[in-house]
């Protein structure tokens, strides 16, 4: 299954890899045509810098390393998958993408940033998924995930539910309720293979995970 990363080769080699382990055949475009949504079996947004909180209505108020160019292809890319209802996996920055393509906003600085930022390396905290969902099927009520981030979604866009977060409640996955969309403020493509520790989550298990949900939808087109 070929897998659209919308970023360059050379800063998402991370997701190329683990995509590759779990059965993907990925490809790195930063500057797809946004309307070729076919020939695509589903949509990878990466992290990356802070989205331009024009795009959900606020003045920068904390706001870092702003690329506009890049959050309008990105806001293009995402549209057309949604419009042919192919799935989209978002990663930190692509969640908040997704939550504010559907009318939600973001917290531009955290109030417990420090705990969640990159310092010197990702920190890691105990997070907790919502009862039901795949990731508590995955990884259980609680585990410990990676954080690299110092902003994290305020409203909660349209149709969008909450189904993993921190002890301090900040969202660390998301869910579209009648789409194939799955966000995570985490970083799975930096907790496997090589990159894999023993004191936090299999990140693998997660595109293993999603490599079977695409196939199973594959199956039943």
């Amino acid at each position: 299954m070929k897998i659209l990363i919308a970023g360059e080769p050379e800063q998402t080699r991370n997701y190329q890899a683990a995509l590759e382990a779990a059965g993907f055949q990925p490809v790195c475009q930063a500057d797809t045509d946004a309307a070729a949504a076919d020939g695509w079996d589903g949509l990878l947004l990466p992290g990356g810098g802070d989205i331009d909180p024009a795009f959900f209505h606020q003045p920068v108020q904390g706001s870092r390393l702003i690329d506009r160019e890049t959050d309008l292809r990105q806001f293009r890319l995402l549209d057309a998958f949604v419009r042919e209802k192919k799935p989209v996996l978002g990663i930190c920055r692509g969640m908040q993408l997704i939550n504010v393509y559907f009318g939600g906003t973001l917290i531009q600085h955290l109030p417990t940033a420090s705990v969640h930022q990159y310092q010197d390396g990702d920190q890691l905290h105990r997070t907790w998924t919502a009862k039901g969902s795949f990731l508590e099927r995955l990884y259980g009520v609680t585990f410990v995930t990676n954080s690299a981030h110092h902003q994290g979604v305020g409203k909660l866009g349209r149709e969008l539910r909450v189904i993993q977060e921190t002890a301090d409640f900040v969202p660390e996955a998301l869910i579209h309720t009648t789409l194939p969309i799955i966000a995570l403020q985490w970083h799975p493509e930096r907790l496997c293979l090589s990159l894999a520790r023993p004191d936090a989550a299999d990140g693998l298990k997660l595109f293993t995970c999603w490599y079977s949900q695409l196939s199973q939808r594959s199956t039943h087109a």
